[in-house]
């Protein structure tokens, strides 16, 4: 049996949950999710708590027996609490800022980058060299991260570009200086 699977996702007060067949509806104070899980799980709810069960124990349906909790409990979590991700710039020069509803880059290359966010997400700098990102969608927080590190994902001999908030940067010695 799943030990995530098994748990039961806990709706707090003020959070309304409607599930047909494979959808499923949570809608909070941040905001309202849809999702649509896998057909063959069995989802119920009742008394305040998301439970979900699998059909039988071959390998597709333990598989996503876990996921689908965990998806349904990210769901609750995100319209109560919301998702956020923390980017910071790390080099010389380079700086983030907002224009209008697009973040602009300037990391090094010899043009500004412009990345303009997904409806429902917002992206804050709170310092030129720091990023915030908010929502209450994780898959859609954590894309636009990952989007927004790619420009310029840190590299191992300065420690430059665009890495996540207490990411480690495994360094490199540089060339040795070879004395003949």
């Amino acid at each position: 049996m799943s030990r995530i699977g098994k748990q039961p996702v806990k709706v707090p007060p003020g959070v309304e949950v409607k599930v047909e067949e494979a959808r499923v509806w949570v809608k909070g104070p941040k905001g309202e999710l849809e999702r649509e899980l896998h057909r063959d799980m069995i989802i119920e709810y009742e008394n305040g708590e998301l439970i979900v069960k699998r059909p039988s124990d071959s390998k597709l349906h333990r598989s996503l027996h876990g996921l689908t909790r965990t998806l349904m409990n990210n769901m609750v979590e995100g319209v109560t609490a919301g998702f956020q991700k923390n980017l910071e710039l790390a080099g010389v020069g380079y700086r983030a800022s907002m224009q209008g509803n697009k973040l602009v880059l300037a990391v090094g290359f010899s043009h500004p980058v412009e990345i303009e966010p997904e409806e429902g997400l917002t992206v804050e700098v709170p310092t030129p060299t720091k990023i915030n990102i908010k929502g209450i969608d994780k898959e859609k927080v954590g894309a636009l991260a990952a989007k927004i590190r790619a420009v310029r994902k840190p590299e191992p001999y300065k420690g430059k570009g665009i890495k996540y908030e207490g990411e480690r940067i495994r360094r490199k010695a540089g060339k040795a200086g070879i004395r003949g």
